[in-house]
C-alpha cells in the first residue's frame, strides 16, 4: 500500500485559503495527481486543505472523506522562553527543546513536564488511532509498533492535510519522535510525502518514507517553492521569518 500525505498550498491564513501562489501550486499539483490510480482520499476540514484538494478531485470527478482528525495539530503549549502565553507544540526554539534528550525518543517525548502539563498527546492518540483506523479498513492492522497485513494491497490513499499533522501521521508510521519530524523537517507547500509499505514475510508490513515533501510538480513548471514554514536561513536575512 502507499500513502501519500500532502501539505496544502501557500496558504492564506487570513481567511484560511490560498495564496496567488497557492492556487497555482495546487493547479500543477493536481496535474500530477490526476495520473495515478488512487483508492480513497481523505481532507482535512480546513479550507486551505480542501481548496488544495479541489482541483484534484475536479480532474478526478471525485470526493474526498472529510476527517477532523486531518486538522491542523495545534494543541499549545507553554514554551520555556514564553511561559506567559501559549504557542504551538511545533514552534519552539532549538536552544530550548534539543537539550531534553527524551524529545529525540519516540516512547519518551511525551513524558517531558511540558507535554505532560498540555493536551498534545491526548490530540496526538486520537490522531493516530484515527489514522490507525482507516488503515485497518485498508486492510493493514497496527500491531506493536508494525501492522499485519490481513489483506495485503497496492491501493494508494491520499492525505490532504498540514505539516504539523502530516509530521504526526509519519511519526506513528516510522515510529519517530514527532518533536524531530516537526522541528527538523520542512514540507514546503503543496509538498507530497510518499509512504509505503514492506512487506518481506508474508502477513507483516512497516512503512518506508521513499520521499519526503517532494515538490517535482513546481520544479517541472519552474515555480519556485513558498517559503512558508520556514525560518531564516542566516540570521541576517532581515525579510525571513525569525522568532
Amino acid at each position: 500500500m502507499k500513502l501519500l500525505i500532502i501539505r496544502h498550498g501557500d496558504p492564506d491564513y487570513s481567511i484560511d485559503s490560498l495564496t496567488e501562489k497557492g492556487w497555482k501550486e495546487v493547479e500543477y499539483l493536481s496535474e500530477r495527481l490526476a495520473r495515478l490510480d488512487i483508492k480513497d482520499i481523505y481532507v482535512s476540514p480546513l479550507g486551505r486543505a480542501k481548496d488544495t484538494a479541489s482541483r484534484t478531485l475536479k480532474k478526478l470527478h471525485r470526493t474526498a472523506e472529510e476527517c477532523l482528525w486531518l486538522r491542523e495539530f495545534n494543541p499549545l503549549i507553554h514554551r520555556p522562553d514564553a511561559k506567559d502565553r501559549e504557542e504551538i507544540v511545533w514552534d519552539w526554539l532549538p536552544a530550548d527543546w534539543t537539550k531534553e534528550e527524551r524529545f529525540y525518543h519516540y516512547d519518551q517525548w511525551y513524558e517531558t513536564p511540558v507535554i505532560k502539563e498540555s493536551q498534545v498527546k491526548k490530540e496526538y492518540d486520537w490522531v493516530t488511532e484515527s489514522f490507525d483506523q482507516v488503515l485497518k479498513d485498508h486492510g493493514y492492522i497496527r500491531e506493536g509498533r508494525g501492522y499485519r497485513a490481513e489483506k495485503a494491497n497496492n491501493d494508494t490513499l491520499v492525505f490532504f492535510c498540514h505539516f504539523g499533522a502530516g509530521c504526526v501521521l509519519i511519526s506513528h508510521l516510522l515510529n519517530i519522535s514527532p518533536m524531530v519530524l516537526w522541528h527538523g523537517t520542512c514540507a514546503a507547500p503543496s509538498s507530497v510525502t510518499t509512504v509505503v509499505t514492506e512487506e518481506r514475510r508474508k502477513g507483516t508490513a512497516i512503512f518506508r518514507m521513499s520521499s519526503f515533501g517532494d515538490i517535482s510538480h513546481l520544479y517541472a513548471h519552474e515555480e519556485p517553492p513558498s517559503f512558508s514554514a520556514r525560518f531564516c536561513e542566516c540570521y541576517d536575512n532581515a525579510a525571513q521569518r525569525h522568532d
